[in-house]
């Protein structure tokens, strides 16, 4: 069974956001955070490993039978999509203002057991 966390409105670029998630989709949760942990943007991996750990525990809330570690726990799916952009005004020459723009995003990780995976292919 497949279990989801979602984080909205992190302050964080969602164009920088994706080059971290892309280097986890698909991976095992255990490799995933591994990988977060020794991200060269530690900022953006921090957010996305606690999201991850988030995910475990929902999934572990909704599972209460098995065990996470036999589980097999891998990342499904993982999105960000961006959020509110708060526009900000930054000193100019000659009295004028450039604009900032502040963006944020939201994102979602959905993960699920290779066990699951298995049984899904094979009745297909």
């Amino acid at each position: 069974m497949e279990s989801k966390a979602i984080l909205r409105n992190c302050p964080l670029s969602p164009r920088k956001m994706r080059l971290v998630a892309d280097a986890v989709r698909g991976e095992r949760v255990e490799r995933a955070l591994n990988i977060l942990q020794w991200n060269q943007k530690p900022t953006y991996a921090i957010y996305l490993s606690k999201l991850i750990k988030s995910a475990i525990a929902n999934w572990g809330q909704a599972n209460t039978g098995e065990r996470i570690e036999d589980s097999e726990l891998y990342v499904k799916t993982i999105m960000v999509d961006g959020g509110i952009v708060m526009k900000r005004l930054r000193t100019a020459p000659q009295g004028r203002g450039y604009r900032q723009r502040k963006r944020t995003n939201h994102v979602t990780v959905v993960i699920d057991s290779l066990k699951n995976k298995e049984v899904n292919t094979t009745n297909e």
